[in-house]
């Protein structure tokens, strides 16, 4: 059993997504040393806010502190990079929120970086650790599914959907030239292929952008958060919602849309996998069902339970069956993950957590989209390089 207490870890960000990492990372006992914010004064006010007793005024101070072994990277995307290399040459283990760059150029030296650095180097694709999704992962690896064939799905949201929205990841040149695809479609690319073993090999892509005006507050806004006071009328060049036809390597084909303009589409990721003996599917808000089809005999719903789940779906598994485990539970199994690695020292053969290698999967994946959405055509993943 690994003994978190005596692991140490910082956390870049201060908004909705690091104030989830920190909290899971105390359920955890790993002691958060302290935060980094966007400026000295907002990391000092948000530190005392959630209780952590130091806020870092500069990444140089973050990187010199001994007492920290993993730093936590929930910036904008566009820091990404550059921090990320920073805290790996400082010999320290990272885990990056996604997307893990701003293109694949980007990301493929960050993977080299990381290989060569020999830290534990992960991206924050938290949706496998919904318990079903590894025990779904599991079902393929055995072959209970059979070869798949067809890959459907969505993942939905409606928190973008007013002019009067405002988030930083609207901007290109904060989040990326892609905002629903690099958001939160990449989850779906990542979540997808971790339960299939498939990759993209070439994608036909259409983008939409439905509100190209927007209102900006004068000041800072938090990610699901309302704004209020003075605005400004912003241009928008980001994808407000996507259609994406996939073809897989071996055959397979896949069908996927994202959306952040879906009115009542809080947090809906739907994945649904058909095999050749058999499909399976689920549901992010409904996290603890897994819906197994079947044409023969009568389809089955699998209620998260460990007493009959697999080997791998047991190991994310943590509360008792009936007690819903949901998005920060989610996280709460990923650093478990991780940070059993980063005491052992490196990767371990059986881990399933995201590597730098598979952000820069869906960092070509996104750099795909973008050409084919351009050019109107199909684009083969190895166009794009790295």
């Amino acid at each position: 059993m690994t003994d978190f207490s005596k692991l140490g870890a910082a956390v870049i960000g201060t908004g909705f997504i690091g104030t989830v990492h920190t909290q899971a990372l105390r359920r955890l006992g790993v002691q958060v040393k302290g935060v980094l914010g966007s400026s000295p004064e907002r990391g000092a006010a948000r530190a005392a806010e959630i209780g952590v007793a130091h806020a870092y005024a500069t990444l140089e101070e973050l990187l010199a502190d001994d007492g920290v072994d993993v730093v936590h990277v929930t910036s904008p995307n566009h820091a990404h990079y550059g921090q990320v290399k920073a805290i790996l040459q400082a010999g320290k283990h990272v885990i990056c929120e996604k997307p893990l760059a701003m293109t694949s150029a980007e990301s493929a030296e960050m993977v080299e970086i990381a290989r060569t650095s020999g830290k534990v180097a992960a991206v924050c694709y938290n949706i496998r650790f919904y318990p079903l999704n590894q025990q779904a992962h599991g079902m393929v690896q055995a072959g209970e599914l059979g070869d798949i064939r067809f890959v459907t799905g969505h993942y939905h949201q409606d928190w973008l959907a007013k002019p009067t929205d405002w988030n930083w990841r609207l901007v290109a040149e904060e989040g990326g030239a892609l905002r629903s695809v690099g958001d939160i479609g990449t989850h779906w690319v990542d979540l997808t292929s971790f339960v299939t073993g498939l990759k993209a090999e070439a994608v036909m892509a259409e983008l939409a952008t439905f509100i190209p005006e927007r209102e900006k507050p004068v000041g800072p806004v938090e990610t699901f958060s309302s704004a209020a006071g003075a605005t400004e009328t912003a241009q928008i060049t980001t994808d407000d919602a996507a259609m994406i036809v996939i073809r897989y390597a071996g055959g397979a084909r896949g069908v996927m849309s994202t959306s952040q303009i879906n009115m009542g589409r809080k947090n809906s990721l739907q994945w649904d996998v058909a095999g050749a003996k058999a499909s399976a599917a689920w549901d992010s808000e409904t996290p603890d069902h897994l819906f197994i089809g079947h044409r023969d005999r009568a389809n089955e719903t699998l209620m998260r339970d460990f007493t009959l789940m697999n080997d791998t779906g047991v190991a994310a598994a943590t509360l008792p069956p009936g007690h819903v485990e949901g998005f920060a539970d989610s996280f709460f199994n990923f650093f478990r993950a991780v940070y059993a690695d980063v005491d052992a020292g490196e990767r371990q053969e059986n881990s399933t957590w995201a590597t730098f290698d598979d952000g820069h999967y869906e960092m070509r994946f996104c750099d795909a989209v973008v050409l084919s959405a351009r050019e109107n055509r199909w684009v083969r993943l190895d166009e794009i390089g790295g």
